[in-house]
């Protein structure tokens, strides 16, 4: 696929380019397990590329009700934008050429930065987080370890919020001007523990002081009647944010990053 051209400065915001820009399919990216498509998308002399999932191309899960996958990726970038972390691309939930779904700017990765690793080494090196130790083949193991990265450890927090079953390492995406972005956001926000992620680096830690200030501020915006709240209430059932609330107070009272339940699998699969 072509690299995607970036947004020039002008008064249309991606948001705005994105929700009533006209779509173009160019492509399908194959390797997901939905209907994503590759768009272009057009607004009053301005475009970009995108991804667009149409609601009618998700597949059925027995843990979420069906066709709600395209509002959990908005919902996620909804909370995105409001911890003030960036971590999600713009996002948005409008009609397409095949029907009501999720578009998302599309991302440009630097291939060059690196964020997880397998080392023959029983400890990560300095730098690096160890996540467990997987099997490479040949009766052998390696140690899977991710970046110690203020990015990264700021992704584990809003994994944890948003109860993201599906953290792999193909949704992170760094840029060469230093931003990460992550993406597919599709299985978040069940009211059961659903946490899989690669990002176990720092589980049991203490949460850092900009984290356990963001959930504050983060507390305060999802009571009953606030915009967020009410926004996310046109995405999700209620018991879903009440649970998203809920899972806000219980990692502001432990004041830790979360361990793994052991009642569902902790890491992902596959984990790229």
């Amino acid at each position: 696929m072509p690299a995607p051209e970036r947004i020039p400065p002008g008064r249309v915001s991606s948001v705005d380019l994105l929700a009533k820009g006209e779509l173009t399919v160019r492509g399908r990216v194959r390797e997901a397990s939905n209907a994503v498509l590759y768009c272009s998308v057009s607004y009053e002399g301005e475009q970009a590329h995108c991804v667009y999932k149409p609601v009618a191309g998700e597949r059925p899960l027995w843990d979420f009700p069906d066709g709600t996958l395209a509002q959990r990726e908005v919902a996620a970038y909804e909370l995105s934008e409001a911890t003030g972390w960036g971590l999600v691309p713009p996002t948005v939930l409008r009609d397409g050429p095949y029907g009501q779904g999720m578009v998302q700017l599309w991302i440009e990765a630097d291939p060059s930065e690196s964020l997880l690793a397998l080392v023959e080494d029983e400890e990560p090196g300095e730098g690096w987080k160890a996540v467990g130790f997987a099997e490479v083949g040949e009766g052998r193991t390696a140690l899977l370890v991710h970046a110690d990265d203020v990015r990264l450890r700021r992704l584990a927090v809003l994994d944890a919020v948003i109860n993201n079953g599906d953290r792999k390492g193909g949704h992170l995406l760094p840029t060469a001007d230093g931003n990460l972005y992550a993406i597919d956001h599709g299985v978040t926000f069940n009211v059961d523990d659903k946490l899989r992620t690669l990002l176990w680096g720092w589980a049991g830690e203490p949460l850092p002081a900009d984290a356990s200030r963001t959930l504050t501020e983060l507390a305060a915006t999802l009571t009953e009647g606030a915009p967020l709240a009410t926004r996310l209430a046109e995405l999700l059932t209620s018991a879903e944010v009440e649970a998203l609330r809920g899972r806000v107070g219980v990692l502001l009272g432990a004041g830790v990053h979360p361990l793994p339940s052991g009642e569902w699998p902790a890491i992902p699969w596959p984990p790229v």
